[in-house]
């Protein structure tokens, strides 16, 4: 970090309204927003991740790493930390001008006995029992709900399903809400947003789409289901792989070893063997299921 970009971050700007950017003691990107304070962390073994705390009022200049103990997810790199902090801030101020009230209601909910109630507006409520939670929504709001997204009943789980509330009432959420709404949707029923929109979605904007797709494309290769560093055979990872990967159900199995280097980058939906390369192996196995086998040869 050059020091003309410390200098510029180590106070509120306008761009970054109700952000404080600066450096910890020990060289951290550190960051508040009134309460909360960040920081971009490098682990151990170089991923970069966003840590967070609470309550912490001591000068940012003075947090070292171990004042940071939440983790917020991956970072590409310091632009995207800056990033991050910002969007949380424009966050919390859509969240001061919206009408929420946090009560308490006899309610039975799906996920058992409701705890706690917000009440979003009138006909739509998110309920948080000892488990899970959700939204319910009034017989009128359930109808405004698309056809391709709602559902035969009025509640819509936190995971997944709250995004479908969001699109279709985006005056109660923050602009950040509505952006993991869509995101959401897009990963989780990509064929109803591409109907709903009348668009084709591309590769990497809908998680679930390129699931479907990676299937369909190795259904005849070996996809590796379960992986392990060999003991026998330093800098290798042994592997169990299955045709059509682990959502076929009896398909034939094969071990292999990979370089762990290259199986290490391996793609999001997991490793496919190359046969023309990768050799089956059949040697001892460090797979406790395997080791009986491979002893045997």
């Amino acid at each position: 970090m050059t020091a003309a970009l410390q200098s510029n971050m180590a106070a509120t700007t306008p761009e970054f309204s109700g952000v404080e950017f600066s450096t910890s003691a020990d060289g951290l990107p550190v960051a508040r927003i009134d309460d909360l304070v960040f920081a971009m962390v490098t682990s151990p073994s170089g991923s970069v991740f966003l840590a967070s705390a609470v309550a912490v009022r001591r000068p940012l200049a003075e947090l070292t790493r171990v004042d940071f103990v939440g983790h917020d997810g991956r970072l590409a790199d310091e632009a995207e930390f800056r990033a991050r902090v910002t969007e949380t801030a424009g966050h919390r101020r859509d969240l001061a001008k919206l009408n929420r009230v946090r009560t308490r209601m006899s309610a039975s909910t799906p996920w058992g006995g409701s705890q706690m109630a917000v009440t979003y507006a009138d006909g739509v409520v998110v309920h948080m029992t000892a488990g899970h939670g959700g939204f319910h929504l009034s017989a009128d709001r359930n109808a405004k709900i698309h056809p391709l997204l709602r559902k035969d009943t009025p509640w819509y789980e936190e995971d997944c399903e709250w995004a479908i509330v969001a699109v279709t009432f985006p005056d109660l959420f923050t602009a950040y809400e509505r952006s993991m709404a869509k995101k959401t949707i897009r990963n989780t029923w990509p064929d109803a947003w591409e109907t709903i929109h009348q668009c084709v979605l591309a590769g990497r904007e809908s998680w679930a789409k390129d699931r479907r797709a990676f299937d369909q494309g190795h259904r005849n290769d070996f996809v590796v289901t379960s992986a392990i560093l060999s003991d026998q055979h330093p800098a290798m990872t042994e592997v169990v792989a299955t045709v059509g990967g682990s959502h076929v159900r009896d398909g034939e199995e094969r071990r292999f070893l990979i370089p762990s280097d290259e199986y290490a980058e391996r793609g999001r939906f997991g490793f496919v063997i190359d046969l023309a390369r990768h050799v089956e192996y059949e040697g001892p196995s460090s797979f406790i299921g395997w080791r009986s086998l491979g002893d045997a040869t």
